[in-house]
């Protein structure tokens, strides 16, 4: 199993969660594990995903997720499970 942390910040608006999983699921990613809040008006996620079936490349995920965040207004960012735990030991 291959993870990567997505994580979606950005005004709260309808279908966040819907354009970003469909994309997902297009490409043969699946999630295995998300968390969603909304404080006051700004949105926030974070999904663990496995991307071993996944139809496109991790560079190529990336590009699509930032693309998709510019068209909608959120920030979106893509990054290997192990890379972020490393950033994260203290």
């Amino acid at each position: 199993m291959s993870k990567v942390i997505i994580t979606v910040l950005g005004k709260d608006s309808v279908g966040i969660i819907a354009k970003v999983c469909t994309h997902l699921a297009a490409e043969r990613i699946n999630v295995l594990d998300i968390n969603q809040t909304i404080v006051q008006d700004y949105f926030h996620m974070m999904m663990i995903v496995d991307i071993s079936a996944a139809e496109e490349s991790l560079e190529e995920l990336t590009d699509a997720m930032q693309k998709l965040g510019e068209e909608v207004g959120l920030r979106i960012h893509v990054q290997r499970e192990e890379i972020f735990e490393a950033m994260h030991r203290i």
